[in-house]
């Protein structure tokens, strides 16, 4: 018969397994509609951003691109595909003798007017502009005319030179004129920013959205 020290020792008791609780599904919608609440203020502006990328264009110049006249002309006009704006609105004309543009470009409705004067001798001219569209974002470009003959000298708004003395240089025209014009330069800036913007804003909705789900967990 079995002694009470012959039998088996009791197992000990095993610890029920403890599973973290599920969250809420409350919490989860909670924290879904506030990445939502982040991040549509920064998706939409650059959605929006196509469509306003399409900033004002050139519709047509005056003398045309590639154009020959008989005589290079007393002003040179750009038409825009909307009203510009005349604020960083820059017309430079450059021919044979120099920079023959002078004075600030005029804007009225949707065409820009640069005034062209002193010595204008025949050959090719180059036309360099950059125009604010109505967004307010800079557009610009150039283009090129040819002129057969020599023009007579129009009045300039500096003391008339003596027969025989040098041509007007570049330095009389106004700083529109003589600041030179970047065709390279275009508003794409802005939809980077916007881009650059929205990354930020994202990134910084998701790193508040893990640690409010981890301080609540």
């Amino acid at each position: 018969m079995p002694t009470p020290t012959d039998r088996p020792a009791a197992r000990p008791a095993r610890r029920p397994l403890v599973r973290p609780a599920a969250r809420p599904p409350a919490r989860r919608r909670a924290a879904a509609l506030l990445l939502g609440g982040l991040l549509a203020p920064a998706v939409l502006p650059v959605v929006g951003a196509g469509p306003a990328a399409a900033h004002d264009r050139l519709e047509s110049t005056d003398p045309a691109d590639g154009a020959g006249v008989a005589v290079a002309p007393d002003a040179v006009v750009l038409t825009m595909s909307s009203p510009p704006l005349a604020l960083g609105t820059r017309v430079q004309v450059t021919g044979p003798a120099g920079v023959v543009s002078t004075g600030e470009a005029r804007v009225v409705d949707d065409t820009v007017t640069q005034a062209v004067t002193g010595e204008r001798p025949a050959g090719t001219y180059e036309v360099q502009w950059r125009v604010t569209s109505s967004d307010g974002h800079p557009v610009s470009g150039s283009f090129t005319f040819t002129a057969a003959s020599a023009a007579a000298e129009g009045p300039t708004a500096s003391p008339t030179t003596t027969a025989g003395g040098p041509a007007p240089s570049a330095s009389t025209s106004t700083a529109s004129a003589a600041d030179p014009v970047d065709p390279t330069s275009s508003g794409g800036g802005g939809a980077l920013v916007a881009v650059a913007a929205a990354v930020v804003v994202v990134v910084g909705g998701a790193g508040g959205i893990i640690g409010y789900r981890r301080r609540r967990g």
